[in-house]
């Protein structure tokens, strides 16, 4: 996974857009959702870093860099295999997903997201939901917010959706989030919000232009493939990709 997003960085490193004229007009929207949305991040950094210490091991920045924005499925498997785990990666994503129920609960929203999606629903921008986290997770997450994620058109759970064959930092989730809009859009059509390399990776190999909203710490070379980078949601300007503007 690591060369394939060292590799696709190398092929598009100079394609973040700086001038409003580079945009290209867009139709629908696609969100990931942990960092970007919600503020899961450090939460999940606190269940898997208890589940490593308990077989005595640290998760370090190294491997959190190796596993952010895939499903829960790989996340297990690249774990379990790097720190040599004397458990399954099924057994890790089940201890995984036993803490989740309760320290992912009540997750607050993190800056802009409410206002963007309110205003995609408002003017009828439609919008669909691709993340990499199961359906159960999901639900965990999103109990606080119902009214908001009921506005998103459709939700593609990357760890549980049959036809996601393979996770971040390959495109197929949004592809498929795309396809599952009444009028199937172009991929040239969709805009991508991501937080993670890897995700905006997947976004741009799907043909669509990506939003990156990076975790402030993130190394800068990292973002060089997004087609431009925001300090948080609340700095995004819908008119530069022909979308209604914030009144």
């Amino acid at each position: 996974m690591r060369v394939y997003l060292l590799k696709t960085l190398a092929n598009v490193v100079g394609r973040r857009c700086y001038s409003a004229a580079s945009y290209k007009k867009v139709t629908h929207c696609i969100f990931d959702m942990d960092g970007l949305l919600l503020d899961t991040e450090q939460v999940y950094k606190k269940m898997i870093t208890q589940i490593c210490a308990k077989y005595g091991h640290e998760y370090t920045t190294e491997l959190m860099m190796k596993v952010l924005g895939g499903t829960e499925q790989r996340l297990s498997e690249i774990l379990c295999k790097e720190l040599q785990l004397p458990i399954t990666p099924k057994e890790f994503r089940n201890q995984l997903l036993d803490l989740g129920d309760t320290m992912l609960a009540g997750t607050p929203l993190l800056d802009g997201a409410e206002r963007l999606i309110r205003h995609l629903h408002k003017t009828k921008v439609p919008f669909a939901l691709a993340t990499s986290s199961s359906e159960r997770s999901v639900h965990t997450k999103v109990a606080a917010h119902k009214e908001l994620f009921s506005y998103f058109h459709h939700m593609v759970m990357g760890s549980t959706d049959k036809e996601v064959k393979f996770g971040k930092p390959h495109p197929d989730i949004f592809l498929v989030a795309a396809s599952r809009f009444p009028d199937k859009p172009d991929p040239s059509k969709c805009l991508v919000f991501e937080d993670s390399p890897h995700g905006v990776t997947a976004g741009i190999d799907a043909g669509m232009q990506v939003v990156m909203v990076p975790d402030p710490h993130l190394d800068r070379r990292l973002t060089n493939h997004a087609t431009i980078v925001l300090p948080t949601l609340a700095k995004f300007q819908p008119e530069l990709f022909g979308l209604p503007a914030f009144q």
